[in-house]
Formats: C-alpha cells, structure tokens, sequence
C-alpha cells in the first residue's frame, strides 16, 4: 500500500490556498458580468459573505465556488467562463469550471441552476437568480433563499454552513414565518441542538 507523501504545513501554503478561491471567485464573476450573464454567488463563499457582515473572525473558508444561473444563460455563461480561462466538464450529474483541463473537481467553479432541484431528493428547487443583491464585489443570493437553499439540501455541509449562520445570529425562531414548514423543522432541529 503506498503512502502518501504530506509537505510542510506552513502559512503560505494555507494562505495560498484561501486565495486561490478568491481569484477563482473573482475571475468568474468579472468574467459573468463582462459578458452580461445574470449570476449569484451561493454556497461557501455566499455564506462566508454574509457571515463576514456580522463577524469576520467567525468567517470559514471554502475551497470550491458555487454559482447560480438561469437554465437559459448557460451557454453564454459556458463561453464566458472558457474565454477567461476555465475547462467546462460535466461529472457526475454536475456542471463545473476547472482551472486546467486536468484540474482536480475540488477546485471547481460548480454550477446550479436556478429553478431545479440539485439533487432529486432535495426539498425545494434552486432559488433565481433575481433574489440576490450586490455587494462590492459581486452579486450574491439574499440571505433568505440562501438559507431555503440549503436547508432543503440539509447534507452535512449544508448544515455546518447553516450553523455558522446561526452562531453569529443571522437565524433565530423568528424564521418560522419566512419557511415552509417543512424546512422550519429542519431549521428548529438545529436551533434546537446546534451541535446535533
């Protein structure tokens, strides 16, 4: 059995790697706006956005970037992406932007559409496009339909991001009126037992 070889752990590498994330961000979105492509920053770094508006300490970093687009836009967002760089692959059911043809999936620009569901199993269709705002940097999904978003997902991921929600008090019970009930369980689960 081989083993893998592990490199020094040191602050330029972990560095690095954070702003790896962000140019990947931020050229996808110049490249999206360039070419006149409606997007929305979800995921990772939508959560990390709004978290960072309450409390920057509390802010996690992401490896990946998800982006939101409309069905329709998809092949003007494809050639925007590809001119500024990008590899489009589709794999395992899932759209995405490498950095090299030969790029590694956990570095990918990955795409949901807007109005479907991610996974067939999920509760709730993706959100639009529309319900988002801009921030200085790009336009990212509100707050609400972010978190829709994921607590229809509600895989580990999702939960952990929706914990760092709460924690820094973007959610509390008010949210039983802006959810359906279904998604309000899962909601009060974690309100409830935010480490279950």
């Amino acid at each position: 059995m081989a083993t893998a070889v592990i490199g020094e752990v040191s602050w330029e590498r972990m560095s690095r790697a954070v702003e790896k994330v962000r140019d990947r961000l931020m050229r996808a979105t110049t490249a999206l706006e360039a070419a006149g492509v409606p997007y929305a920053v979800i995921g990772g770094n939508a959560v990390a956005a709004w978290v960072s508006r309450v409390d920057e300490a509390a802010v996690r970093n992401t490896r990946n970037v998800d982006l939101l687009l409309d069905p329709a836009d998809f092949e003007a967002a494809r050639t925007a992406l590809e001119q500024a760089g990008f590899h489009y692959r589709h794999a395992r059911g899932v759209d995405m932007f490498l950095e090299g043809a030969d790029a590694s999936a956990r570095d990918a620009i990955h795409i949901v559409f807007a109005g479907k569901r991610v996974r067939p199993e999920d509760e709730a269709p993706a959100p639009q496009v529309a319900e988002s705002e801009r921030t200085g940097d790009f336009q990212l999904l509100k707050l609400t339909p972010l978190v829709r978003m994921n607590l229809a997902s509600f895989q580990d991921i999702d939960r952990m991001q929706l914990r760092d929600l709460i924690d820094v008090g973007l959610m509390d019970a008010s949210w039983r009126e802006k959810l359906v009930p279904a998604l309000w369980d899962r909601l009060e689960r974690l309100l409830d037992d935010p480490e279950g």
